[in-house]
């Protein structure tokens, strides 16, 4: 089963939290139309920066089949691969978009499609908001409390102590 990850985009000014509406599910694994159509799945997700990117990389590598005379095969392998690359880590950078925005991840949930991880996930976070209870109080630590005199041959941990026998 495909696996979601959740993230909520700041809030509006005004707005105490994020709109549920605006979550996003990002689904892990390959993403087919990032693979096919890449300039145009990343357009569609408003990964501009990403797009900047594959575009000097396609335009270098370009100029540089020309400059080099490389062979057709070579070409259309390489293209091949960073398809693949973007099809395979379309899902990372979209996320590593989000986060770029400031929108939060919330968590991950799993599920056979959107609309079944966006169930899943609201009926367990609308569960646990129905039950939240007041946060347990910071913990106080105290500092340990020594037994006698300080001596030169105190030893912490399982080190044997020194000059004695193994």
């Amino acid at each position: 089963m495909p696996t979601y990850t959740i993230h909520a985009p700041p809030p509006k000014a005004g707005e105490p939290a994020s709109d549920p509406q605006r979550f996003v599910f990002v689904r892990d694994g390959f993403h087919f139309w990032a693979f096919l159509l890449a300039p145009l799945w990343l357009l569609y997700r408003r990964l501009w920066l990403v797009l900047v990117l594959y575009l000097v990389v396609s335009g270098v590598l370009g100029v540089a089949f020309v400059a080099l005379r490389a062979p057709m095969t070579l070409q259309v392998a390489v293209d091949l691969l960073i398809a693949l690359l973007l099809g395979f880590e379309a899902a990372t950078l979209w996320r590593w978009t989000l986060a770029r925005r400031g929108w939060r991840t919330l968590g991950f949930v799993v599920g056979d499609d959107e609309e079944n991880a966006e169930r899943r996930f609201f009926a367990e976070w609308t569960k646990r908001a129905a039950s939240s209870a007041p946060p347990p109080p910071a913990q106080q630590y105290s500092s340990p409390v020594r037994r006698g005199p300080l001596s030169g041959a105190d030893v912490i941990g399982l080190f044997p102590e020194p000059g004695g026998s193994r």
